[in-house]
């Protein structure tokens, strides 16, 4: 399988996709030796426990135990949507006692969005991904049975736009922008309703409080058998294997909503290559697991890993993307 790649889509002002999984891995080094184990790695989230994000670093770290270092935390800073973490790396030591894991949006995204942030990509040192997840449009109890695809949903968002509404798990997230995006490309109207997170507005989905989610796909595969909840598109290159029967938004017509979302790990600045090679084939080794690709596919997520050289790629091209994609749909933090 390739790598999980984004590339950015020059027809479509700035969108980019990915495909595949676990590739350039051959020329990383193997696990640490006992002598080499950094004594103790703290893990930062940037979420509440209990989340998507949580989780993910939770099953790394039991994975890093042993393989680079003798004991693993996750310490969960959660705050200005994840913002508070990736700054505490940046202030940490450079000795591999201090790890992040994060959605890419905190690293590519967020500098395009908040003016007051005070971080690059220079003040961190990519490692490796651990996860993918494509994004989903999934729509409730509060929009009409008839309607069983993009097209339709639009066609009905267009006939009531009273109740031409979408939630996310947060303004300003790829979810948001995304479907902002969907707004923008099909000349329909669409309101914006942000949440503090998934749950929230899943609940307010499957109650039929709001027409729409733009989601993880993880937050509706729970939903689905009930029938409460249908999902329009997905949002990767290719189908999701979750989701394997619904098409994406490319092949219903919208190519520039191609996106996928990865979760990386980073060091501070200035971390010597040794350690973090060594954190890599560790990250590496432990996502590549069947326990831990079950466990991820639950939440639906792709495991995947790649080399610290390919994650920088992967930043720098991602950062470069975000860019012309935040000024088409003209998105600050007070619209």
């Amino acid at each position: 399988m390739t790598l999980a790649r984004r590339q950015f889509l020059a027809a479509t002002g700035g969108a980019f996709a990915t495909s595949g999984l676990f590739t350039g891995l051959a020329g990383l080094p193997r696990p640490a030796s006992a002598q080499a184990l950094v004594e103790q790695t703290r893990v930062l989230c940037g979420f509440p426990a209990g989340g998507t994000t949580d989780a993910v670093s939770r099953r790394v770290a039991e994975k890093l135990r042993g393989s680079f270092a003798r004991m693993a935390l996750v310490e969960n800073k959660p705050g200005v949507g994840g913002r508070l973490a990736v700054e505490e790396l940046k202030r940490s030591a450079p000795d591999g006692s201090t790890m992040l894991m994060t959605p890419a949006a905190m690293i590519t995204l967020y500098p395009h969005i908040y003016r007051s942030i005070n971080y690059g990509i220079e003040d961190v040192t990519p490692v490796c991904t651990g996860a993918i997840v494509q994004f989903a449009l999934a729509v409730g109890p509060a929009v009409p049975e008839s309607v069983k695809t993009l097209q339709d949903f639009l066609a009905w968002c267009k006939a009531n736009p009273g109740k031409a509404m979408y939630g996310t798990p947060g303004a300003g997230s790829p979810n948001h922008l995304v479907a902002a995006l969907l707004s923008k490309e099909s000349g329909v109207d669409l309101n914006h309703v942000p949440y503090r997170g998934s749950a929230p507005g899943v609940t307010d989905l499957v109650g039929g409080q709001i027409p729409a989610m733009s989601s993880p796909i993880g937050d509706h595969l729970p939903h689905l058998k009930s029938g409460k909840v249908r999902v329009l598109a997905t949002s990767g290159a290719q189908r999701s294997r979750f989701l394997p029967n619904v098409p994406t938004y490319a092949e219903q017509g919208f190519k520039s909503l191609t996106m996928q979302e990865w979760y990386g790990f980073f060091l501070p600045p200035k971390t010597p290559a040794d350690i973090v090679n060594r954190a890599a084939a560790a990250i590496k080794a432990g996502v590549s697991t069947q326990d831990t690709i079950d466990a991820f596919a639950q939440l639906g997520l792709e495991a995947s890993a790649n080399t610290p050289a390919e994650l920088q790629k992967m930043v720098r091209e991602e950062h470069a993307a975000w860019g012309p994609i935040v000024k088409k749909v003209g998105f600050t933090p007070e619209a």
